[in-house]
């Protein structure tokens, strides 16, 4: 038994619909010829799950976060794929690919073959027994990764009001579920080994300021230690969670948010990996010429970096690299390879953030970290040069300059100066004219408050991957 297709698209998440959608603008198939195989639904917007889907009222919910909502764009239905000859093969799991074949295996026994395959497999949730903890499988433990994860939570969240939570971690989702805690009128204890929240971006100024405003909301931060154990009651339900350091927190529901992996094990051995995801070209080409890869699970060249490959876990990288990717199949000549600036953001009860960039270099800050309306932010420097840019409290203009300073590495050559301007530098440079740069400045992110359905300044759950190399901590 099995279908054969002309493309393939691996992946139910983000990256899936923004290649069924460009596929769709750009013909170049028949009726019948491209399928999605996803073990989920149809493709959705997934930074909705850590926002608007957690709501205590009028909280956001299919069909309304369906992709491509999260870039002010089309909604997809079913009825859409229908209408657009595309093939849905949904709660469908593959469980092998044989690239050389140019074949897939579901677990029901089906072979789906292909002429060319988009992997957007994404990445799943570390568990806590990849630590050595176990009995994380408990009713009110959750993770935060898919729909099933989603309704987990709400259901734990709607049986702990006035309660106790325990989240594991600081980074992303530990601080997007913290705030979706208090909001359900949950007391909230973040827990993480770090100096401070959000330790592979912020500088501990700039996360002083955040820990601060959560604390204001009733959050209690215990940093520099882990998790080891639980206690539990007759039921098998968490009760306790108990510390490194001794300390034993009251809890009647815990989120676990310690990072992510990507979903490559069915193409190792056959396809060549890096950074921990599957290696592309500037195509999204990867070392089988049929093959493409795209969103979490890619790791491609970032012109920015002068080549340097990267693995980008974050909504914006997944969408563009998906229509890249797309593009290059179909209209390979007139498609450059991906010039990409990684840009990462975030929305928690009255902040809004964006970062462009990497965080390498000197860091100079600036602005008002006192106000419970702030505008401050930082710039990171590096042999002279603008490597990366934090704006809070900014709008559309503001951000906008940020990421043209960033991505034509704008030359400092006082500091203190940098210092005293602040965002007026970024201002002020954006609007020169460098026509002998040599820099493209190529497509801009999407702005999040322009987003739709629930979707509005969502934030990946899993953007810690846009430290991709770098060693995670054990838990």
């Amino acid at each position: 038994m099995g279908r054969a297709f002309v493309y393939v698209v691996l992946g139910g998440g983000v990256a899936a619909g923004y290649a069924a959608l460009e596929f769709a603008r750009r013909g170049g198939y028949s009726r019948g010829e491209l399928c999605i195989i996803s073990e989920e639904v149809a493709p959705y917007e997934r930074p909705a799950l850590s926002k608007g889907y957690l709501l205590p009222e009028d909280p956001s919910r299919l069909p309304k976060f369906h992709t491509c909502v999260g870039a002010n764009d089309e909604l997809l239905t079913t009825k859409w794929y229908k209408e657009q000859g595309i093939e849905l093969v949904l709660g469908t799991r593959v469980i092998s690919a044989d690239v050389r074949r140019k074949t897939l295996l579901t677990a029901t026994g089906e072979t789906i073959s292909y002429k060319t395959l988009i992997i957007a497999t994404g990445a799943r949730a570390l568990k806590l027994e990849e630590f050595g903890i176990s009995g994380s499988d408990a009713a009110n433990i959750c993770y935060l990764r898919n729909l099933e994860d989603a309704d987990k939570l709400v259901n734990a969240m709607s049986s702990c009001s006035g309660g106790n939570a325990v989240v594991i971690g600081g980074g992303y989702i530990g601080m997007e579920c913290a705030a979706a805690l208090v909001t359900n009128k949950i007391k909230v204890t973040m827990v993480f080994p770090e100096k401070h929240c959000m330790g592979r971006l912020f500088t501990e100024k700039i996360a002083e300021y955040y820990e601060s405003y959560y604390t204001s909301k009733g959050v209690t931060f215990t940093k520099g230690t882990v998790l080891t154990s639980f206690e539990k009651d007759s039921t098998g339900k968490v009760t306790s969670v108990v510390l490194r350091d001794g300390n034993h927190l009251p809890a009647d529901m815990v989120v676990v948010g310690i990072g992510i992996r990507a979903n490559t094990s069915l193409f190792e051995g056959q396809l060549l990996m890096e950074k921990g995801g599957i290696k592309v070209n500037g195509q999204m080409q990867t070392s089988d010429s049929s093959v493409y890869a795209v969103g979490d699970v890619a790791a491609f060249p970032i012109k920015l970096f002068d080549g340097d490959i990267r693995r980008l876990e974050h909504v914006d990288s997944a969408r563009r690299t998906a229509r890249h990717a797309v593009a290059a199949i179909l209209e390979p000549s007139k498609t450059r390879d991906v010039d990409y600036l990684p840009f990462f953001y975030s929305r928690v009860f009255t902040l809004s953030w964006q970062f462009y960039g990497d965080n390498v270099g000197e860091v100079i800050h600036y602005g008002d970290f006192t106000s419970n309306s702030p505008m401050f932010g930082a710039y990171w420097v590096s042999k002279g040069q603008i490597t990366g840019a934090f704006l809070e409290g900014g709008n559309r203009d503001d951000y906008e300059a940020l990421s043209v300073v960033v991505r034509r590495k704008t030359k400092v050559s006082d500091m203190p100066e940098l210092e005293r301007q602040g965002l007026a530098f970024a201002i002020q440079e954006s609007k020169k004219d460098v026509p002998d740069s040599g820099v493209t400045l190529g497509e801009k992110p999407t702005f999040v408050w322009y987003a739709t359905a629930g979707v509005v300044a969502a934030v990946s759950i899993s953007a810690f991957g846009y430290w991709y190399g770098r060693k995670r901590r054990r838990w």
